[in-house]
């Protein structure tokens, strides 16, 4: 095989286009810290993505009987990628996410440690289990808090840290939850009740984000400052619109907007594969619930007033659609 076609067959393995999914997760866990995103942060990113990776590459290495008969295209049924070569790149990359989180301090080796033994335990064991989509969602709730206590590092009280992000991470196990009981029946098609519950979720988890925020951002008397409110009064030119009020409306309107985005994104390809769980639509919905991970993230970022991390987070999403058009992510 050329080197090409090498390479081509990797990306698929490793679901290259769904990697843009998850620096989402380190990036929220610590806007809901309260801290600015440091070093550790990047620690912690970075030991995601070899995590996220080393579970790709074993799902599929556990799966190359199954896959031989349901989809003999993927590259180890189809003979592009021998079986233990997927078994060496999860292996190295476990530990490569492990080394990386450990120089993020203790309790994120503690997290990124849980992370790990997740991930090959739904793979190896759990996947085809009834536990498996909790399985698959409590790796993502692990994966952000390891952003938020990576964040956070030794020094500033990592467990209340740690604490202070479970909101958000519920809320992305909640949809992860929902697209892998999607994801069960991606190959098969036939069912609409999985894509009308996560419809559901998706629906329940856009009004809690929204009225999350207008919680979180009052409207009338003041405008924003970080994440308290300046009277009006205190406005530069004593009364009439100003840059400042321009700035904090649109701070005001983002997390309301992230999650509409959040919606737009998963909704759809969920309802058309309500009406018709054929496989194509079921597999499309659940390439749609997987990136719509990137808005949802954004959006957590924001409603715990971390507007640029939540932008820097959305910015991924066009990257991932373009790349997804390329290789298939799931």
């Amino acid at each position: 095989m050329s080197a090409v076609g090498t390479r081509r067959a990797w990306a698929e393995l490793l679901r290259l286009p769904a990697l843009f999914t998850v620096p989402g997760d380190a990036l929220a866990g610590a806007a809901a810290t309260g801290l600015r995103p440091n070093h550790r942060t990047l620690l912690a990113i970075g030991s995601s993505l070899c995590l996220y990776e080393a579970g790709m590459a074993l799902n599929d290495w556990a799966d190359r009987a199954e896959d031989a008969v349901e989809r003999p295209e993927r590259p180890l049924p189809s003979g592009r990628i021998a079986p233990p070569a997927a078994l060496t790149a999860a292996t190295a990359l476990t530990t490569a996410g492990l080394a990386l989180a450990s120089r993020a301090g203790r309790p994120a080796l503690a997290v990124a440690g849980a992370l790990a033994g997740t991930v090959w335990a739904y793979d190896l064991g759990l996947k085809h289990t009834p536990a498996g989509p909790a399985a698959m969602a409590t790796a993502r709730g692990l994966d952000l808090l390891l952003g938020a206590t990576a964040t956070a590092g030794p020094d500033h009280a990592p467990p209340a840290r740690a604490t202070a992000a479970a909101p958000s991470a519920a809320a992305l196990a909640a949809h992860t939850l929902a697209v892998t009981v999607v994801s069960r029946r991606e190959a098969q098609g036939g069912s609409s009740t999985a894509p009308l519950a996560a419809l559901a979720t998706t629906a329940a988890l856009t009004t809690r984000l929204i009225g999350t925020a207008r919680r979180s951002c009052p409207g009338g008397g003041g405008t924003l400052r970080g994440r308290g409110v300046v009277p009006t009064a205190m406005r530069s030119d004593g009364g009439g619109p100003d840059l400042r009020d321009a700035v904090d409306t649109a701070r005001r309107a983002l997390p309301g907007a992230l999650a509409l985005a959040y919606a737009g994104t998963a909704a759809k390809p969920l309802f058309h594969a309500a009406l018709n769980p054929s496989p194509p639509l079921t597999q499309r919905a659940v390439g749609g619930g997987i990136r719509a991970m990137i808005p949802l993230q954004a959006a957590l970022a924001a409603r715990t007033g971390a507007p640029v991390t939540a932008l820097l987070t959305a910015a991924l999403a066009p990257a991932a659609r373009r790349f997804a058009r390329k290789v298939s992510v799931t």
